[in-house]
């Protein structure tokens, strides 16, 4: 689960950690207000969206101006003005795409003076299992252009859970960054903030780009992103009540309600699969056989006649699919349920696409016969590779 900007800076300062005092604008007319709220002399305006790149983004409507999602304004005027140009237009970045991301959130925060700009982040690294520190003296950079064109300027460790964050994780940093006197102690402080806040908070992904140095040689967090772990947010209901359910897919967000693990892709072929593992080998094999898979779609070894139903219908409900691969393999799964659940999906949603059904294991012959007898027009295939093959013959002719 993400975070806007505004709020992931309200977590950051709850835990002590530097930065700009600033107000979230929802309507127009509250621009000019929240804007006054602040001292100056230098206004920002940025618009909230859960994509990075705003800086270097456009916006599709003409009246938001040809400039960016992040602006530069001397007055409180301007700043509103700015700000209700932001409002209710479309902002597109190099992670958003072509479609964009409507901006329905405009922060506003006092300017800063900049002597350098850094790089920090906390994130769990998985080959380890650790959280791990990522530091740069290249702040304000994409990290990925970083470590392509100059690795040597990325240090990157992890922390040993069994003997926690210590002092010396915070020098590392500070050194690495060539932080000297209040900075430095400041840096050092910073660290063990952080890691505190990515603990307790369950995040997977904490990145400060830029930490910056001012000019009367204090650090601040000038901009942040947040990630956390959904599968821990159960606990953390004030960290819920953050969730924007308009930034997300409302594909994705529908099954996450419904429990299903789902992700949308760019293919044709929609797949219902039971397992994520299988759902991975399905996806390839769509690929090897010409085509490209639609989502991945993982409806769990326990899944009801609902839950089946509704993934069905979330698959049918993008306008990419252009065909639906059902890859069932029956070990806690029964065969017969998930024959329950298409049927039912069908009749309630209709079937405008060719559907290719395989199913295997637990009461696979049931669940073939209220296939074969419901009417549909099902491609029944024995086995993975014919199901593939199947669904991209019938796809692309």
């Amino acid at each position: 689960m993400n975070i806007h900007e505004y709020q992931a800076k309200q977590l950051l300062k709850a835990y002590g950690a530097p930065v700009s005092d600033g107000r979230i604008v929802l309507r127009a007319e509250e621009a000019k207000s929240a804007a006054g709220e602040l001292d100056g002399p230098i206004w920002v305006v940025k618009a909230q969206i859960h994509a990075g790149g705003r800086g270097k983004g456009s916006f599709k409507e003409a009246e938001a101006g040809p400039k960016g999602g992040v602006r530069i304004c001397k007055s409180v005027e301007e700043a509103a003005e700015e700000a209700q140009k932001m409002l209710g237009r479309t902002l597109v970045t190099i992670q958003t795409g072509d479609a964009g991301k409507q901006v329905n959130r405009v922060y506003i925060e006092d300017g800063s003076d900049i002597e350098k700009e850094f790089y920090l982040s906390l994130l769990v690294d998985r080959q380890t299992s650790r959280v791990s520190f990522v530091v740069s003296t290249e702040g304000g950079m994409d990290i990925e252009e970083v470590a392509a064109s100059t690795p040597e300027k990325i240090l990157t460790f992890s922390v040993d859970p069994a003997s926690g964050l210590s002092g010396f994780h915070g020098r590392k940093v500070a050194f690495e960054l060539g932080l000297k006197g209040a900075a430095f102690k400041q840096c050092v402080k910073l660290v063990s903030d952080l890691y505190k806040l990515f603990i307790e908070k369950d995040l997977e992904m904490l990145e400060i780009n830029p930490l910056i140095l001012t000019t009367d040689g204090n650090v601040k967090c000038l901009d942040c992103k947040m990630g956390f772990d959904g599968n821990a947010m159960y606990r953390h209901q004030d960290i819920m009540s953050l969730r924007d359910e308009t930034e997300e897919d409302p594909k994705e967000l529908a099954a996450s309600k419904f429990d299903l693990n789902y992700i949308a892709l760019d293919g044709e072929i929609g797949c219902m699969v039971n397992g994520a593992g299988l759902a991975m080998a399905t996806m390839d094999i769509i690929k090897l056989y010409g085509a490209e898979p639609a989502n991945f779609l993982d409806v769990g070894g326990g899944a009801t006649k609902e839950k089946v139903t509704e993934a069905f219908k979330i698959i049918t409900s993008d306008s990419q699919v252009k065909g639906i691969l059902v890859n069932i393999f029956g070990g806690i799964m029964r065969c017969d349920v998930i024959a329950e659940g298409v049927i039912a999906a069908v009749k309630e949603v209709g079937l405008q696409v060719p559907l290719v059904v395989r199913l295997e294991g637990t009461n696979v012959e049931l669940g073939k016969k209220i296939i074969n007898e419901s009417g549909l027009a099902v491609i029944a295939a024995d086995n993975l590779a014919d199901a593939a093959q199947k669904i991209v013959k019938a796809v692309k002719g």
